[in-house]
């Protein structure tokens, strides 16, 4: 059995597929995610899992250099910002964008797989850009 923190295969799977620059998002509920093969939906129901369990995990097992924001975060819901403030490294480039620009970046060729939460607060939405680990 595997020993490390992510068990779902879809995000593994997405995970190692990562190279420098590709993107891997984790959203709320309600982000209009192209329904393809990069889809993963976790959501069973309100609130599970989760957003920020299912972040601190994938930041187990993924190196990122940038995140991506909506910038409405800041005001719509701030408590979430506060809480991916805490789980992310004080040397990844935090990037504030609009929100329909996040749902735009969805569907780039760059990003490897969008993974739905049962999170039901706004703006709960993160683009990880990953990084080398050497």
């Amino acid at each position: 059995m595997k020993k490390t923190a992510v068990l779902n295969s879809h995000i593994s799977s997405a995970i190692s597929t990562l190279g420098h620059y590709d993107l891997l998002t984790i959203n709320d509920a309600g982000m209009p995610i192209p329904n393809d093969d990069k889809r993963i939906d976790l959501a069973v129901t309100k609130s599970l899992p989760c957003f920020i369990d299912v972040l601190e995990t994938v930041l187990t097992e993924m190196e990122i250099q940038k995140i991506y924001l909506a910038e409405e975060i800041k005001t719509a819901n701030a408590q979430q910002l506060k809480a991916i403030k805490k789980l992310i490294n004080d040397d990844v480039e935090i990037k504030f964008i609009a929100h329909s620009e996040m749902k735009e970046m969805l569907k780039s060729p760059l990003n490897k797989g969008n993974i739905r939460t049962g999170e039901i607060t706004p703006f709960s939405n993160i683009i990880l850009e990953s990084n080398v680990t050497f």
